[in-house]
């Protein structure tokens, strides 16, 4: 049995494809988890925006969507050194090329590795902070919009584990991590009562470059694939993400365990 709430013929899946003729930009879509999302979100059905800083990648990304799935967009973008007008001219692309958005997947985020905080290089701290929280705040903002015009519409932010980077050394990172979890709280209270629904993904361990510049493989036997939370991914940016609005799901574990950030009223 699925551990995911399946979507009824009612939520528009009648070819058990809960994303189809849906369009979903995914933030880090040249990494590990945005990779494998892209193209879970492309066999289900989804026309994908690919959004990342290097080129290379995307196009071994982007092969990889159009075998599965509709053909995807390809958007180029460091979100390093982009600011606020930046992204509002890439919502005004989707919305000139594909006339809609109907869920956003941020899964940018940048770890430089364990260093003690005196030791920080400063650049890098601000940079942990802006690439991880910043930047999709000021993507999340642009894209609010074109979100707003769907009749359900998904904004979906890639969190870790609180009780994991909040320990030493994890500096930037860790601090735009908590300040993540406070974004999706705020927005699900701004917008409950709008089409758009907010809520946040915990992957698990994965096996991804980022998770490498912490442990090393044999130092994390439990971490998997990153295809391993695709799925979850998929669920909420389809009709089915209904259920976690305001909440972080945990792709670990079954849906009865997941973490409330901030219940609908």
């Amino acid at each position: 049995m699925s551990a995911w709430p399946s979507t009824s013929p009612a939520d528009g899946a009648l070819d058990g494809r809960p994303l189809q003729d849906r369009v979903v930009l995914v933030a880090g879509a040249g990494g590990g988890l945005g990779s494998a999302a892209a193209v879970a979100a492309a066999e289900a059905g989804a026309t994908v925006v690919l959004l990342g800083r290097k080129p290379r990648r995307l196009d071994r990304v982007y092969a990889q969507v159009q075998a599965v799935g509709p053909e995807p967009l390809l958007y180029p973008l460091d979100l390093e050194g982009a600011g606020p007008d930046d992204y509002a001219e890439l919502a005004q692309a989707v919305a000139q090329e594909l006339g809609r958005l109907d869920g956003l997947l941020v899964c940018a985020a940048h770890f430089p590795g364990l260093t003690p905080f005196e030791l920080a290089d400063p650049a890098s701290f601000a940079r942990a902070v802006h690439v991880t929280l910043t930047a999709p705040a000021w993507l999340a903002q642009a894209c609010l919009p074109l979100l707003r015009q769907r009749e359900d519409a998904a904004l979906v932010f890639t969190v870790d584990a609180p009780e994991r980077v909040g320990q030493a050394y994890w500096g930037g990172y860790g601090a735009a991590q908590h300040g993540l979890r406070g974004l999706i709280g705020s927005l699900h209270d701004e917008l409950a009562r709008s089409p758009v629904r907010v809520s946040g993904l915990y992957p698990g361990p994965l096996r991804t470059a980022l998770r490498a510049r912490a442990y090393s493989i044999d130092q994390d036997p439990s971490a998997r694939g990153p295809e391993a939370a695709a799925a979850a991914a998929v669920t909420l940016l389809s009709a089915a993400g209904q259920a976690w609005r305001g909440q972080v799901l945990d792709a670990g574990n079954p849906p009865s365990t997941s973490e409330d950030v901030r219940k609908a009223e």
